[in-house]
């Protein structure tokens, strides 16, 4: 039986066509490192590397390419930002429905003499943006959240986050995980003032790929997480003071920028911008999503036996649909799923506790699905099928 993957929300799978054979060519032709050779390979290098920056202040509407870092991963990438800047008796605001990579580095910093209140989202984990300015004290010094959630999909307000921080001089961050490459995030339009983003879903490149992008204002405000070694101003024993270097000390993941490169070239399309290509996509995945929920709603709209957890719409959301099973396990359906009918799920709480706690979720988790541009309704039909004998419905 095929394996039917719906798991994007973790990792895409299949990858943007092109972008093994881009790492292998890199791994096979290449092998230069970068910073540290006076040859053609290593020039050449340089040159994917820089292309791959500009290609992504492109897509996230940013001017700056020397201001896009790269990180193993998104979750270095928060760490980067919140540890680097944040001082004791700093306050910031948090969506109820934040990602452990969010929430992990914050509470860490609690015990450094930074608070944090989180901005209440409702039950379908749609932000309520009026409660924002009255939690806002003197001392805030950012908006933190996430862009889509990993849960239930739900999409958070940027455009008026960003309003709400301009208006009242705070940073704002922005973590892009679930929609990069999915939903158009225009940096300068929403007051971004740092977005990190990984390169393994949305934008469909290899894992151990990612970053971020900040003003030259709160750069010169961070300070390195990491140091060391950057192949510039090698005179010194300091820390550059200039970007990129100053944020991406060791030799980097270049095998995974070249895949990151093919993905984006891909996602571009050939096209001036990204947006064309990016919305073609989007609409398979909302019709898939769409697809699942009438089907769901058809096998059960009383919620005895399938709960749909966070909206039954396909406004302001992501392609991940989260349910429950109020008569059955959900690990144990899960596990059915996968061994009885090849369906690829996620089960549990997905990293994300508080959202859980929001959706009402909490300690059970959901059964999680989520889905991608090659995904078919063929499958879909195949997960319909299976949860209907599994929950005998």
């Amino acid at each position: 039986m095929n394996r039917i993957y719906l798991d994007h929300a973790s990792t895409s799978f299949p990858k943007a066509p092109g972008v093994a054979q881009a790492m292998m060519d890199y791994l096979t032709l290449n092998g230069a490192n970068v910073n540290r050779g006076c040859y053609s390979s290593a020039y050449s290098a340089e040159e994917v590397i820089y292309e791959t920056r500009q290609l992504l202040a492109q897509l996230f509407h940013f001017p700056k390419c020397k201001n896009v870092i790269f990180t193993p991963n998104i979750t270095t990438s928060l760490n980067f930002i919140l540890k680097g800047l944040l001082k004791p008796g700093d306050h910031i605001l948090v969506s109820a429905m934040e990602h452990n990579a969010v929430m992990r580095p914050v509470v860490q910093l609690t015990s450094h003499g930074i608070t944090f209140d989180r901005i209440p989202c409702r039950e379908d984990g749609s932000m309520i943006p009026e409660q924002v300015e009255p939690l806002i004290r003197p001392n805030t010094r950012a908006i933190v959240t996430l862009h889509s959630s990993n849960v239930c999909g739900t999409c958070m307000p940027l455009a008026e986050l960003g309003e709400i921080c301009r208006k009242h001089y705070l940073f704002f961050i922005v973590d892009t995980a679930q929609t990069a490459g999915i939903l158009p995030v225009d940096m300068e339009k929403f007051h971004i003032d740092a977005l990190a983003f990984t390169g393994h879903k949305g934008l469909r490149g290899p894992q151990g790929t990612g970053g971020f992008l900040v003003t030259q204002e709160i750069a010169e405000l961070m300070e390195p997480l990491i140091s060391g070694g950057t192949g510039s101003v090698s005179h010194t024993e300091e820390i550059p003071d200039f970007l990129p270097d100053r944020f991406e000390s060791g030799t980097p993941n270049l095998p995974g920028i070249y895949g990151l490169h093919q993905a984006l070239l891909f996602l571009k399309n050939g096209e001036e911008n990204f947006e064309t290509h990016m919305a073609q996509l989007y609409q398979r995945e909302m019709k898939l999503t769409g697809y699942f929920l009438e089907k769901l709603l058809e096998l059960d709209d009383t919620g005895k036996h399938i709960r749909i957890v966070g909206k039954n719409d396909l406004q302001d959301r992501t392609a991940v649909v989260s349910i429950q099973t109020p008569e059955q396990d959900l690990a144990q359906v899960a596990w059915r799923l996968d061994s009885e009918y090849s369906v690829m799920t996620r089960v549990g709480l997905h990293c994300a506790p508080n959202a859980h706690k929001t959706l009402d979720t909490y300690p059970a988790g959901t059964i999680r699905f989520s889905f991608g541009p090659e995904n078919t309704e063929e499958e879909l039909d195949t997960a319909i099928d299976g949860l209907k004998k599994i929950l005998d419905i």
